[in-house]
């Protein structure tokens, strides 16, 4: 099947088509000499401990070793399968957290479809045509700017060039998507991101208090997960949903922006739902799953909240084909520096280029590590200590007055520290880390049982205990978004601003 030509251009092979199939071989270790039996048919049974056998369906016995003679089901009928095990580098390697009908839709998330549907839009009967709107991510406006700036670089003799912002970027690529495409309304994300983080915010209150309740109440509340990547999503769903109560519930900032363009935006051009194509120019890859996850499609008006999602490389290649130059300058660029920074009830402008200092993934984890310095009544110090990597590590606040631990969060990018992070919350949170549906329902009772350990004791708080995490930031992809990290332009620390 064909895909966009930046999928081809980055070598990636994590899709599947229609006719493949994910197949996990059962490979059996140490299989024990069976006697020869000609006809004989045979099944796998699983007992009520979730333990694999091999029995004959025609009442042929099969040779069973010593260890499995106690077990009822062993003992009566067959032999004891080794379970199979999926490691981190089966599942990466594997296409199953696509389907086949997921691999229909991506095919459907590229630059060439966003240019078929242009097309046909302006030769459509008025009554038919939609809304074409544009957001960009502001990961993919500074990644442009610093290939521009880069580029002005190496070809200048001056050692000083002008660094291009990510604001001039902005006003070329809606000069661009205007001349060259025939839309009007290209707007930046931030405003959705500023949503979706005080949202981040009251979410994390909410489970705080839930977790300070104890007993049932407290049960998957903390840590909370961040839930804007939605590669470690689906990784969490097919391997880990025992970890899926601790998963956010907020909306990512694509989403939360495509709620904004077809409600919002929507009802002030006097368009429905449908009436609306949205389009989400993003740097990642995985964006374009969760754009086609049933979780964000609307029922009522048969459309989906972003209808398409390009990456930054595919924006490049829609210029190039339409010969574009990004470089060139266009009138107005560096106006309106001081864009409003709220939404008025009589305005259809959206706020531009919100800034929210923390990391280039999101600032989920500083939105909330301000938010507890802000409204606490005592002075907090920040402090952060780097873990195994520089894409693992721990930030606690203290009481300045007596030195007590009031928050312990954590940011963990790359499926490695993923993994050391899952097994952490297992370990403190009384989870047993498993894998599908089985580490779930594993969970849940190991969780009880924790929970009424912790009732009996009094609790995390005994003396000398370390304290355990209350938010995690979770990325899947080393240091952050692969378009800021590829072209090298990610800040140093946590204070980087986008």
């Amino acid at each position: 099947m064909a895909f966009s030509g930046a999928l081809t251009l980055t070598d990636l092979n994590d899709f599947i088509s229609p006719s493949q199939a994910c197949i996990k071989p059962v490979e059996q270790v140490d299989k024990p000499k069976q006697e020869e039996y000609v006809g004989a048919k045979t099944e796998i049974v699983v007992d009520s401990t979730g333990a694999y056998y091999e029995v004959a369906s025609e009442g042929v016995q099969l040779n069973k070793p010593r260890s499995t003679q106690s077990n009822e089901v062993s003992s009566s009928s067959g032999t004891k399968l080794a379970q199979a095990q999926i490691n981190l580098n089966d599942c990466l390697a594997c296409s199953g957290c696509i389907t086949s009908a997921e691999s229909v839709l991506i095919t459907l998330q590229s630059h060439t479809e966003v240019l078929t549907f242009l097309e046909s839009n302006q030769k459509g009967c008025e009554d038919l045509r939609k809304l074409p709107v544009f957001s960009v991510a502001p990961q993919s406006l500074a990644s442009l700017a610093a290939a521009l700036t880069a580029t002005a670089s190496s070809s200048s003799a001056s050692s000083t060039v002008p660094r291009i912002a990510p604001r001039q970027v902005l006003r070329r690529v809606q000069a661009f998507c205007k001349e060259a495409l025939g839309i009007d309304d290209v707007l930046d994300i931030t405003f959705a991101r500023h949503l979706a983080l005080q949202e981040h915010i009251l979410e994390f209150e909410e489970r705080k208090a839930k977790d300070a309740l104890g007993g049932g109440e407290a049960q998957g509340q903390l840590p909370m997960l961040a839930s804007a990547c939605p590669g470690w999503i689906c990784y969490a769903e097919k391997a880990h949903s025992e970890m899926l109560p601790f998963i956010s519930r907020t909306k990512s900032p694509q989403q939360v922006m495509g709620t904004l363009v077809k409600e919002w935006l929507g009802k002030r051009r006097g368009r429905s739902p449908d009436k609306v194509y949205h389009v989400s120019v993003m740097p990642c890859y995985d964006k374009k799953l969760e754009a086609s996850r049933k979780d964000f499609y609307n029922e009522i008006y048969s459309t989906r909240d972003v209808d398409c999602v390009i990456t930054t490389g595919e924006l490049e290649t829609m210029m190039r084909e339409k010969g574009w130059d990004l470089s060139q300058p266009v009138r107005g660029e560096l106006d309106d520096l001081d864009p409003p920074s709220s939404l008025a009830a009589d305005d259809n402008r959206i706020p531009e280029l919100l800034q929210h200092p923390g990391s280039s993934s999101g600032s989920y984890l500083m939105s909330i590590i301000e938010h507890l310095q802000r409204t606490s009544t005592l002075p907090l110090t920040l402090t952060s200590k780097i873990m195994r990597n520089a894409d693992y590590e721990e930030f606690t606040l203290t009481e300045e007055s007596s030195g007590k631990i009031v928050f312990k969060g954590a940011k963990c990018y790359g499926f490695r520290n993923l993994q050391n992070v899952v097994r952490k919350v297992g370990k403190e949170r009384g989870v047993r880390v498993g894998s599908g549906a089985a580490g779930k329902m594993g969970g849940r009772a190991v969780a009880g049982a924790a929970s009424r350990r912790l009732k009996k004791t009094g609790g995390d708080s005994d003396a000398g205990k370390e304290r355990q995490y209350d938010y995690v930031e979770v990325m899947a992809c080393p240091s952050g978004p692969p378009e800021l990290t590829k072209k090298g332009i990610r800040g140093t620390g946590n204070r980087t601003v986008f």
